[in-house]
């Protein structure tokens, strides 16, 4: 008489796509977020926290990716802040000339 066979092995949890696509946005903020405006970082952080809060139950794998977009995505946005609050402190009135200057431009282009 043979043993019952073992049960097949569990389904691993899925991985999460937004936990990659934070780490995706944080690797290209890190590298090309200042061209971009910031704007990969903000994405970054955004799908950082989504993915993080997606994860924390094991539903659903890929917590440390999800992180790891995360922290980048900060490590890239909390300088940009503090350099553009450090110009607008140090040169107000060329920050505003600036800041018109591109509005003027932006609005020009647009009509």
């Amino acid at each position: 008489m043979y043993p019952p066979p073992p049960p097949p092995p569990a389904a691993a949890p899925r991985s999460s796509g937004l936990a990659a696509a934070a780490l995706v946005f944080g690797i290209l903020g890190l590298l090309g977020g200042w061209c971009l405006a910031g704007l990969p970082s903000i994405i970054a952080i955004i799908l950082g926290h989504v993915a993080a809060r997606q994860t924390k139950n094991g539903a659903r794998s890929g917590h440390g990716v999800g992180v790891a977009g995360l922290v980048l995505g900060y490590v890239a946005v909390v300088p940009a802040i503090v350099v553009f609050i450090a110009l607008f402190a140090i040169y107000p009135d060329q920050f505003a000339e600036l800041i018109n200057t591109t509005l003027g431009w932006l609005l020009s282009t647009i009509n």
